[in-house]
């Protein structure tokens, strides 16, 4: 039986193989006979004609349809037996027909969107960049497009131990700092190791980022919720939480906005020490103040109690998945160990542009503008709500890529507020969204607060940074309208 007799359009999926150049024949023929297998329109159990047969159809020799069925018998997709011919193995399952999906985040319908935690990626620096890589690929020694140093590139890591110790005020040994896929995989890998060692839990901000505890539950650690009030994680409940290792964002905490008190990181390093144990430090947006110079990072004062990690993901673009760990002694040689099992180290060419640019000063020169952009749409933020929804409370310090902003209750109850803003386009989250039975600095219970319909109104977590300043007001213009039931999220 034929391919044309048995396989039906299968003579048309072949015969374009049959045409293509001289030297490219014999693997299009084979890709072709893969395909329809694949597919289906070669079934299981289909014999084949013979390579004298199919190379008469075809127009083609008979040694490039012998090649082409030895080579699908050796991956398993046809089967032969001297005397019995050639035919489809029943190994194989036909794919399941459709397109290539796109998992990252998306917000279909939104016209203008205020969630947080994205920099503004139209200013990416895409000239100076691409100066880098080319500077980057010509330095590069042949030898250093082997495996790498789990921990990194020397020079990525001694620029950027040299830019972190300028800027942010961190004690930064290059020998201790370790390049990662972004903060994520720090974290991960900073709890596969914590968790290696006999720790069961960890503390996390409450409210705080909700992927500090999903990170550690992926490597079996329990997050445990730690309240804050107006400076900074509650003592009492960090002590009587039992852990070892919190997880802080002291600089800016996300998402309440407030920068830790002294005394409160004082305190935070002095309960490391009695419990023998370690704080995270997220350093996730810290080079971003806008009414004084950035404190520095904790970690500065105490550099074997503090892990620091940091990453440019709000800096310049969080899809190049570059990030850092500096890591006391008593961690660093078992998260490079760990480090080196999961990946073998992260790419060299990448880590030698990031490198390129620091040294270079393009870093520097990308942080003053986006600074001055971002001061500006966040002083847009704040007129464009207090001329659209008068009484709406503004907190936290000038910093960052958000601001917590507190509707008054009369704008509705949060669900309400919710609904018809996202009827008229407009994308939003509520403090409550992160987790958290308290949802302000001041430590007022949420629902008696702020997580409905309280006296304290709806606390919302607006995003600005990439955002216009025009696009800012028509976003809240345009949410205003909505809860006031005069525009198109109205009922």
């Amino acid at each position: 039986m034929s391919v044309r007799e048995e396989g039906g359009g299968t003579w048309e999926l072949l015969a374009p193989a049959a045409a293509a150049p001289t030297r490219r024949r014999g693997r299009a023929l084979q890709e072709s006979l893969r395909g329809a297998v694949r597919s289906g329109r070669l079934a299981a159990g289909t014999r084949l004609p013979s390579t004298r047969e199919l190379a008469a159809e075809l127009g083609v020799s008979r040694g490039l349809v012998t090649e082409a069925y030895e080579q699908l018998t050796a991956e398993g997709y046809l089967h032969s037996a001297r005397g019995a011919g050639t035919w489809v193995g029943d190994a194989v399952r036909a794919a399941a027909p459709g397109g290539v999906r796109d998992l990252a985040p998306h917000s279909p319908g939104v016209r203008v969107d205020f969630r947080p935690g994205v920099p503004d990626l139209s200013l990416f620096p895409r000239a100076a960049w691409a100066a880098a890589y080319k500077t980057a690929l010509g330095g590069l020694a042949h030898r250093q497009f082997g495996y790498p140093d789990p921990r990194g590139l020397p020079e990525l890591r001694t620029a950027l131990a040299a830019l972190l110790t300028r800027r942010r005020g961190v004690v930064a040994d290059p020998e201790r700092l370790v390049v990662c896929a972004g903060v994520a995989q720090a974290l991960t890998l900073v709890g596969a190791v914590l968790r290696e060692r006999g720790e069961r839990s960890v503390a996390v901000e409450d409210p705080g980022s909700p992927n500090h505890g999903t990170l550690f539950a992926a490597v079996g650690l329990r997050a445990v919720g730690v309240p804050l009030d107006s400076e900074g994680p509650e003592p009492a409940a960090l002590a009587a939480s039992g852990v070892r290792a919190v997880v802080t964002t002291p600089a800016h905490q996300f998402p309440l906005g407030i920068g830790y008190s002294a005394g409160r990181r004082a305190a935070l390093l002095d309960w490391a020490r009695g419990v023998d144990g370690w704080v995270v430090e997220d350093d996730y947006d810290g080079d971003f103040r806008y009414d004084r110079e950035p404190v520095g990072a904790l970690q500065g004062l105490d550099p074997e109690r503090v892990v620091y990690t940091g990453s440019v993901s709000k800096s310049l673009a969080p899809g190049l998945r570059l990030g850092w760990l500096l890591l006391p002694e008593s961690l660093a040689e078992a998260v490079v160990e760990r480090k080196r099992m999961a990946d073998l180290g992260y790419p060299v060419l990448d880590q030698a542009v990031l490198a390129d640019f620091v040294t270079r000063g393009g870093y520097d020169r990308h942080l003053r503008r986006c600074r001055s952009a971002y001061r500006e749409r966040r002083d847009a933020l704040v007129r464009a709500l207090a001329a659209d929804l008068p009484g709406t409370e503004v907190s936290g310090i000038a910093a960052g890529l958000h601001i917590i902003a507190r509707v008054p209750a009369r704008y509705g109850p949060a669900p309400v507020l919710l609904e018809r803003a996202a009827a008229a386009g407009v994308g939003l989250r509520a403090l409550t969204d992160y987790g958290a039975d308290r949802d302000d600095a001041c430590g007022r219970p949420a629902r008696a607060a702020g997580g409905g319909a309280g006296r304290g109104g709806v606390a919302l977590v607006l995003g600005y940074a990439h955002l216009a300043p025009a696009d800012i007001a028509r976003g809240v213009r345009t949410l205003a309208e909505a809860v006031r039931g005069t525009g198109p999220g109205a009922p």
